[in-house]
């Protein structure tokens, strides 16, 4: 727990800090205030499911590739119906979209609320026991309420998000979102049940010397990568890279450091997934006085036009980034 505090009550809870910050919501109906809670309920579940994942047959191969090509996980799948029954029963969201669906899903149209979620990052790290995540970000339709939902409620840019966080399933559970107003760290207690506020206000450090990527692909990279990673190494940067998206940017917002995941010769648009991991890790990191872009342009600024739409990315402490920048340029 970090100094800053030692000033807050004893014990804040996730619901108590809602509710005392409920004016900090953008149109504070209540409703936005429900749909986080019903995030982090979904959460819990999915800390219980990964802390049983090496007792119960719920880890290792699902036999299955979903949208991306990739190969599902058992808990990808259950963490994906989790968070889908969660934002359901809630009733505050209109539509989802979700890295294991190809379509969007379509909840209650009254509901002004749209969640693009990637439902557990990493999942391929289960079976070694490496932290994993999920991801999420909120919209507000623009379409009016009760009619069916139009693509510019989905395709929208991440400068329009209303909230944005994660969930870090790690030595200890953490979930964090900001909602325009700073970043908020939450630690479950799992013998109360409760997430308990423990970074408020959280802080990237301006400066770094930490780099993550992954190395293996070194040359499938653009000259400028390769050239910015050699100047990591003549400045005997620490190479730190977990290979969970989530778990590495985390480590990096506290620590000062940049993650980057480029562009390639076999994937020349990019993996990581704009609406759904980029998006939301870039408000993050610039309400936490980072930053975040593609190598060209902010990633908050990205128009995007289809719904798994890919996105290099260079994310973390502001000076690294910049730095990166550089070499682009």
């Amino acid at each position: 727990m970090n100094k800053s505090n030692l000033g807050l009550p004893i014990g804040t809870t996730l619901d108590r800090f809602i509710k005392r910050n409920q004016d900090e919501f953008p149109y504070a109906t209540g409703e936005l205030s429900q749909l986080v809670r019903d995030i982090a309920l979904a959460g819990k579940i999915i800390n219980r499911e990964v802390n049983q994942s090496g007792l119960l047959d719920i880890s290792g191969g699902f036999g299955e590739k979903n949208v991306q090509g990739e190969d599902q996980q058992k808990l990808d799948v259950i963490a994906n119906i989790r968070f889908i029954r969660a934002l359901t029963n809630g009733g505050e969201v209109c539509a989802i979209v979700s890295e294991e669906d190809e379509e969007v899903i379509n909840l209650n149209p009254q509901s002004r609320y749209v969640v693009c979620m990637d439902p557990l990052d990493g999942s391929s790290n289960i079976d070694v026991n490496v932290s994993i995540g999920t991801i999420f970000s909120i919209y507000r339709r623009k379409s009016p309420s009760g009619g069916p939902v139009q693509m510019e409620d989905i395709l929208q840019k991440g400068s329009e998000q209303v909230a944005a966080g994660y969930i870090l399933y790690g030595s200890s559970t953490m979930m964090v979102y900001t909602t325009g107003h700073g970043v908020h760290g939450f630690t479950y207690e799992p013998s109360l049940g409760e997430y308990l506020l423990s970074h408020d206000i959280m802080k990237c450090p301006v400066d770094g010397k930490i780099y993550s990527v992954n190395e293996g692909s070194y040359n499938l990279f653009d000259q400028h990568v390769m050239d910015y990673i050699e100047y990591c190494r003549g400045q005997h940067y620490s190479a730190r890279y977990i290979g969970s998206l989530v778990a590495d940017f985390h480590r990096n917002m506290l620590k000062g450091g940049i993650y980057m995941y480029p562009k390639t010769a076999k994937a020349p648009e990019g993996k990581l997934r704009l609406l759904y991991e980029c998006n939301a890790l870039a408000l993050i990191a610039e309400q936490a006085g980072g930053r975040a872009t593609d190598g060209h342009q902010r990633i908050l600024d990205i128009e995007p036009k289809a719904l798994h739409q890919r996105s290099p990315l260079y994310i973390g402490s502001k000076s690294m980034v910049d730095k990166m920048e550089s070499f682009v340029k």
